[in-house]
């Protein structure tokens, strides 16, 4: 199977392991973002060291790709604080849109930090995603109203930063595995002195649900490292957004959450520039589009 259509298995998959994350972190109900952050990752860490030990291989990484992992479990921890606050106080599905601007994040940061190039449609179409977030956000001048959307936001922009590591990781021969459990391993112990002075009892539902949190976003998270390591982020990212249609699906029938119109607004806006996007970088809108290193080399 081409490296492309694996990316496209993939991403798909993924997309489906987050939204059931984010469908489990939400039944969980009132408990603290980062203790939440904890089961979740502590799972797939387990879930990562399985599999490196079934391999044969270990735990074994590049010493020069070091701070690059350092920094991407730094970006995708914070990334994750972020997702989680927001899930908890919006409605699942407006969440995981504002987390889904991740992919044009990684377009501009891969632009900046990759060198791969970015042309003036796909600029435009960035612009655009940009504007239909705010129908999402809805800018106001209320604090408490404001601060979710703003907080959600910034966890699409972290996690675009962390996905365009992985994306540069897999380039450079590093294993998904090894990235996912440097990541989980990281981000459980940033999380150990909130736990020790500020741990909140939890009762079995909630600890199910967690667990069951953790084991959807190991596959989520395996499923995005595999896809970013077999394509460019521009080539496979409309895939991506199927997550909205699980989200929202989980919104409706298990939470009875409706988006607003404006909302929806945003989705379509969001959604739309995604698969104009798509449709470029695959030459189908009757033009030439710009091409990268890294898509010539797949």
């Amino acid at each position: 199977m081409k490296s492309k259509n694996k990316a496209i298995i993939y991403i798909t998959l993924s997309a489906l392991g987050f939204a059931t994350m984010s469908m489990f972190v939400k039944l969980a109900g009132d408990i603290p973002s980062i203790e939440k952050s904890f089961f979740r990752n502590l799972v797939a860490f387990f879930c990562a060291w399985f599999l490196l030990q079934k391999s044969g291989y270990g735990f074994q990484f590049e010493k020069k790709n070091l701070p690059y992992l350092v920094l991407r479990s730094t970006l995708g921890t914070i990334g994750i604080f972020c997702n989680f606050y927001a899930v908890d106080h919006l409605v699942l599905s407006d969440a995981n849109m504002l987390n889904k601007l991740s992919p044009f994040f990684v377009i501009i940061f891969s632009y900046l930090f990759l060198k791969e190039k970015i042309a003036p449609f796909q600029a435009g179409a960035i612009l655009i995603a940009f504007i239909g977030s705010l129908f999402i956000i809805k800018p106001t001048f209320s604090v408490v109203s404001l601060f979710p959307s703003a907080i959600g936001l910034l966890g699409g922009l972290t996690a675009g930063a962390a996905y365009t590591c992985v994306r540069y990781l897999g380039t450079r021969g590093e294993r998904g595995p090894v990235i996912v459990m440097f990541f989980s391993g990281f981000s459980c112990l940033v999380t150990i002195p909130y736990l020790i002075f500020a741990y909140e009892p939890i009762n079995l539902q909630q600890l199910l649900c967690l667990l069951g949190a953790g084991v959807a976003a190991a596959c989520g998270q395996f499923g995005v490292t595999a896809a970013y390591a077999n394509a460019p982020a521009k080539e496979i990212s409309i895939f991506d957004y199927s997550q909205i249609l699980f989200s929202a699906l989980y919104s409706i029938f298990l939470f009875g959450d409706i988006p607003d119109r404006y909302s929806i607004l945003g989705y379509v806006i969001i959604c739309g520039m995604s698969v104009l996007n798509f449709l470029y970088n695959n030459g189908k809108l009757g033009f030439q589009k710009v091409d990268t290193p890294a898509s010539a080399n797949k």
